[in-house]
């Protein structure tokens, strides 16, 4: 229970967070998880975001927060090209500078007890510059690559380590490291159980692709060319998970419909815990949606979509929840012969123990409680 700081005071929080089809909306879904369970026990959350193509407004507001939109500033880029910049700096499209100044005058007036900052492009300085806004400031990252002016750093990564940020945060800044705190929406807890039970007993026979809400370079499409080739997996029915923000989904549909294997296409799915619990293998992107995966005893074969990918992908692989295809362009050569891999005999229920016992479900209660625990510091 998070409730309120001050007796029955309320607890305001808001999040500085964006997504774009080239941000991909992970970053979102993820602070939306957490925003839900603190509305959930009271708290009042605000989104301030970006006007991106993707940005997933309406997807915020349609659970109840309200969003404090940004102006879309200039054109995106993928890459910083100053080693003094943070590498993601080019997801702005403005400067740091002004991106504090908007996120400032969006959130006059309200006395904010934390501000949530999930955003690759943003650092140190940009913290600094904002902290008079709020009491307290949580930043959300995965690469331990920039220093962060923080009372409390989340961290979700599996082989990631709280030393990994000696350096980067405040002493008196609390960690939360590790797949505990992973932040999945309560419909994967509640399914664990049952999910992981099932794959004791259950011949193999469903594939789920599911790519991440965008997927801008239909990775997607080649996995199912590729799929549609293999024979170990001929009678198997594969279901397709797309985002609405995909900008390939006609394309997908109609590639399902001409295959040789029994395939479907969900958009925009509102009930990914069953379908993951009704599958038996993942192939899949490396981001956030790996931990939903584990949750659930869902063995992964993982496509690194990005660089920062990578260190999850290896530590899932070493873990031995998953196997990695690698980057998309290696997927012919790579697919065939790991999907040959995992259906040999027992090797998927191996695969499910050991992606069951990576993470619970349980993280976002985790991290409501210390919010709630360093507030009241």
């Amino acid at each position: 229970m998070v409730g309120g700081l001050h007796g029955d005071a309320l607890m305001e929080v808001a999040f500085r967070v964006d997504a774009s089809t080239l941000i991909g909306s992970g970053h979102v879904m993820r602070c939306l998880t957490l925003a839900d369970a603190l509305a959930e026990a009271g708290a009042r959350c605000f989104f301030v975001m970006r006007q991106k193509p993707g940005s997933l407004e309406g997807a915020v507001r349609s659970r109840g927060h309200q969003v404090l939109m940004l102006s879309s500033g200039g054109a995106e880029q993928s890459a910083s090209h100053s080693e003094s910049e943070p590498s993601h700096t080019g997801w702005l499209g403005v400067s740091w500078e002004a991106d504090a100044s908007d996120t400032l005058q969006a959130l006059k007036g309200i006395e904010l007890n934390w501000l949530v900052v999930d955003h690759y492009a943003l650092d140190h300085r940009w913290e600094s510059q904002v902290r008079d806004c709020c009491r307290r400031l949580m930043a959300i990252d995965d690469l331990a690559d920039r220093k962060h002016q923080c009372d409390l750093l989340l961290d979700q990564n599996l082989g990631r380590e709280p030393h990994d940020y000696d350096g980067l945060v405040p002493i008196h800044a609390e960690r939360l490291i590790g797949s505990d705190y992973a932040l999945l929406r309560p419909e994967f807890s509640r399914a664990r159980a049952l999910s992981v039970e099932k794959r004791k007993t259950r011949e193999p026979g469903n594939i789920l692709v599911s790519m991440g809400g965008v997927d801008a370079a239909n990775v997607t499409g080649d996995v199912l060319r590729v799929l549609d080739t293999i024979g170990v997996v001929a009678s198997c029915r594969v279901t397709v998970v797309v985002g609405a923000a995909c900008p390939h989904i006609d394309e997908v549909t109609d590639q399902a419909e001409s295959m040789r294997l029994d395939t479907r296409v969900v958009v925009n799915a509102n009930n990914m815990a069953e379908l993951m619990s009704q599958a038996d293998l993942a192939i899949g992107a490396a981001g956030g949606s790996a931990w939903e995966r584990c949750c659930l005893g869902l063995p992964s074969l993982l496509v690194v979509m990005a660089d920062n990918q990578r260190p999850g992908a290896e530590a899932l692989k070493r873990a031995g929840a998953s196997l990695s295809l690698g980057w998309p362009d290696a997927i012919e050569e790579t697919l065939p012969r790991t999907m040959r891999e995992v259906f040999a005999p027992g090797r998927l229920l191996e695969m499910s123990q050991n992606a069951a016992a990576i993470c619970d479900g349980l993280g976002v209660q985790r991290v409501a409680d210390a919010l709630r625990e360093v507030s009241d510091e």
